[in-house]
């Protein structure tokens, strides 16, 4: 029964259906379970599952379902550590935490936010365009899956060596990808991250974050419940893209030695999205659904079994109902395939003539393929032919669990103990001049403007910041002009040199550049990007990340609302220092704001304001953009994290917004105080003459020190002079460090025994990098 009664697709002649009878009947019929991913015991697992072999299509199932990017398997026993450190008052403002498909934080005034942030991997380095364009996909699709309406999106793109021959390749197909499926939805791109490091050359990062905003009355989760319900398929037809796509690209390595899965990526048309994100927000409007969930991973296998396995119900489904694109697809790849721009909804009998005419209304073909039973089975039939009779617990939630071996590796000693505080350094005012230009041209410092000009910051209208400022700003509520913000950060430098504090650097920068446009921060949601979970010394690397993580939420009062983990990111041979990429637990924070027409900028455009740094400089150059750019050095100890120092800097960010003292605000981070004045000065062109003597004398650095260390909780406030007492004051009152730098004027950056610096210089420094690389 479709929207538009098309012909369901037809048997294939001369292919023959493996049946559950067939099954149970032939239990010595060999099955290529390790071609797809499964290891001998975890085969052996499911015919003890199942008293009997699996059919065909019941090994298909299992496969995606168990796989490292489905099931979890070498990190949910650790995960766990999240829901250990959630504390009553962090679930003050959650209302949908880890679980489901993405998180909901309550931000005032009945309005109700879901975020989450997903990576695609694998699937973008070997088609990087689709790759990446289906990455957006289906982050918002989960969004949709939520009952709200997507607004915006986000990117943290890790590519390899910007010289590289290979990485124009990936980094043209991922920015296209990005850039042309969100910006086809309607959806601003608001902010996120590009870097360049030969850890990723084989291995590029892409993780896409999705937010969506509803009221409370309209979160919806996704369960299959109501014996009778109808089971109904609507989207774009399934067709042989993406066959085992990410759920089993992701879950092994690219080595030449190892198994090489690649299947063809999955193809993405943002346009049947957008008119998905309206029928679904119309679905879920006239009350005529139970639930939906949006096929992913694992696509049809999927959203059966979680469906059914989240309800506690059972389901029964006629697989030749499924509408194709590819009427010679096996019963198999049906199941298997991760088609984009697919739904699967629960309707009430009563519900469906209704249901049918919202679908034909936005011309999306539907097919209802099933029903809910109450018998606790997941049953398939294909023209009339049992091939799936399983309990759909032990399909989406019943997989192995491993609790892999992981040691600190060998070679983590003498990594740190060759600290970057030991290079040589410049000394005098041409030497300093001479590596400031250097570090602002380099190109993890340089402006992304190549990048982010391809993307539309602005469509929809709600959008109050984007990049190049500290974090996007959406408006939720025209009226109240009430907004969330929102910031992304990672930085698997500091990770690899000791994972548990560059995970919590990660969460802490994110937080600072929330508060830092003046937000208060509320959630979290993370990405998870790693090495091999069989090798112990990544695996110890995702363990202490995860740990630290934990504890710094509960510390900064921010719970894990959901994510995503990437693993076997290593091409190398195990046990090396270059055999996985840097480990980057990618961090995203969201704030709420009463006021988004208050949020503060992180550029000045006003002569005469107070420039105040706060917060304290220490000697930490380990792991800094400085001992890359330089020396191409990377060792010693990351800068020490401070969250207390972290909770209090954010609580004058906030206040000082809350007064209207802040002009202007930017946080310190990579690249330390000479990177934060040059993007502030040249985010509109006004100069700022900076005398660091007092800086010197009070936190006892040098020159060089004070310029390029990358010490953690610090910001700089752009403040109006007569009310300069007034802001120096607030930070006294929380424990804040706070001194004044300069003056902003003029156009150039004048910094005392260093240099002048013209805004219009810095920025065609910044600027080119990018453009010479890639045109």
């Amino acid at each position: 029964m479709t929207a538009s009664a098309p012909t369901p697709s037809a048997p294939q002649p001369g292919t023959e259906i493996d049946t559950v009878e067939d099954a149970a009947g032939t239990p010595e019929q060999a099955q290529p379970f390790a071609e797809l991913g499964l290891k001998e015991d975890e085969y052996a697992s499911i015919r003890e599952i199942l008293g009997r072999r699996p059919t065909n299509a019941e090994l298909a199932m299992y496969s995606v379902m168990w796989s490292e990017h489905c099931s979890y398997k070498s990190s949910k026993i650790h995960l766990k550590t999240f829901g250990d450190h959630i504390t009553e008052a962090m679930q003050e403002h959650l209302l949908v935490g880890i679980g489901e498909n993405a998180g909901v934080v309550d931000i005032g005034d009945g309005w109700a936010v879901t975020f989450k942030v997903e990576s695609h991997n694998h699937p973008s380095y070997v088609e990087p365009h689709q790759g990446a364009a289906t990455g957006v996909g289906g982050i918002v699709r989960d969004i949709i899956a939520m009952g709200a309406r997507p607004v915006a999106v986000m990117d943290q793109l890790r590519f390899g060596a910007i010289d590289h021959p290979d990485t124009a390749r990936v980094v043209h197909g991922v920015v296209s990808g990005v850039g042309g499926y969100g910006n086809s939805l309607g959806l601003p791109n608001i902010g996120g991250e590009t870097v360049f490091d030969a850890a990723y050359q084989t291995n590029p990062l892409v993780n896409a974050l999705a937010v969506g905003v509803m009221r409370h009355e309209d979160i919806h989760l996704a369960s299959a419940t109501g014996t009778g319900n109808k089971v109904v398929l609507f989207g774009a037809r399934t067709g042989g893209d993406g066959i085992g796509g990410a759920s089993i690209l992701a879950s092994e390595t690219f080595d030449e030695g190892g198994p090489v899965k690649r299947p063809s990526v999955q193809v993405g048309d943002p346009f049947m999205e957008k008119v998905l994100i309206e029928c679904c927000l119309e679905l879920f409007h006239g009350g005529v659904v139970e639930g939906i969930q949006d096929l992913g991973a694992a696509g049809i296998s999927c959203a059966t079994s979680e469906l059914a396995s989240n309800g506690g119900s059972g389901m029964h489904v006629d697989l030749e109902t499924v509408l194709l694109r590819d009427p010679t697809l096996t019963a198999g790849e049906i199941l298997m395939s991760e088609s984009q721009e697919r739904m699967m909804a629960v309707v009430t009998p009563e519900n469906l003539e209704r249901f049918l005419a919202i679908t034909a209304k936005w011309d999306v073909e539907t097919a209802v393929i099933g029903e809910v039973t109450g018998d606790g089975r997941l049953t398939i039939d294909h023209h009339g032919r049992r091939i799936v009779d399983v309990d759909p617990v032990t399909v989406a939630h019943g997989g192995p669990t491993y609790d892999r071996p992981y040691a600190r590796p060998d070679w983590q000693d003498a990594l740190q103990a060759d600290r970057a505080e030991d290079l040589p350094r410049p000394e005098g005012a041409e030497q300093l001049a001479a590596t400031l230009r250097e570090l602002v041209a380099s190109p993890n410092l340089a402006s992304a403007a190549w990048v982010t000009d391809q993307y539309d910051r602005y469509v929809g209208g709600q959008t109050a910041l984007a990049m190049p400022d500290d974090a996007g700003v959406l408006r939720v509520d025209e009226t109240t002009h009430r907004g969330v913000a929102i910031a992304t950060d990672a930085n698997g430098r500091y990770t690899k040199l000791d994972p548990r504090t560059g995970a919590q650097l990660a969460l802490a920068e994110a937080y600072r550049n929330v508060a830092t446009v003046g937000a208060r921060p509320l959630a979290v949601t993370d990405c998870l990007n790693f090495g091999s979970p069989e090798d112990p010394g990544p695996m110890w690397q995702l363990v202490e990340a995860i740990g630290g993580l934990a504890e710094a939420c509960e510390t900064l009062g921010v719970p894990v609302t959901g994510g995503n983990v990437s693993l076997y990111n290593s091409t190398g041979e195990p046990g090396r220092i270059d055999s996985a990429i840097h480990p980057t637990p990618v961090v995203g924070v969201l704030g709420v704001l009463d006021d988004v027409t208050r949020r503060t900028p992180s550029g000045w455009h006003e002569e005469g304001l107070a420039v105040l740094l706060l917060g304290t400089t220490r000697e930490e150059l380990s792991g800094s953009a400085w001992a890359q750019v330089a020396h191409d050095h990377l060792g010693g100890l990351p800068p020490q994290v401070d969250l207390e120092a972290e909770r209090a800097l954010g609580r004058v960010l906030i206040a000082a917004r809350d007064a209207s003292l802040a002009s202007a605000a930017h946080d310190l981070s990579e690249g330390g105080l000479a990177q934060a004045l040059v993007e502030s000065v040249t985010r509109f062109g006004t100069g700022v003459q900076v005398d660091p003597a007092a800086l010197l004398e009070r936190d006892g650095v040098d020159l060089f020190t004070a310029l390029f260390s990358e010490s953690q909780a610090r910001a700089l406030v752009a403040v109006p002079a007569e009310r300069e007492q007034e802001l120096a004051g607030l930070a006294a009152e929380h424990g804040v460090p706070a001194l004044r730098l300069g003056t902003t004027g003029g156009t150039a950056l004048e910094l005392e025994g260093v240099g002048s610096f013209e805004a219009a210089e810095l920025r065609e420094l910044r600027e080119g990098t990018l453009p010479r690389h890639f045109g």
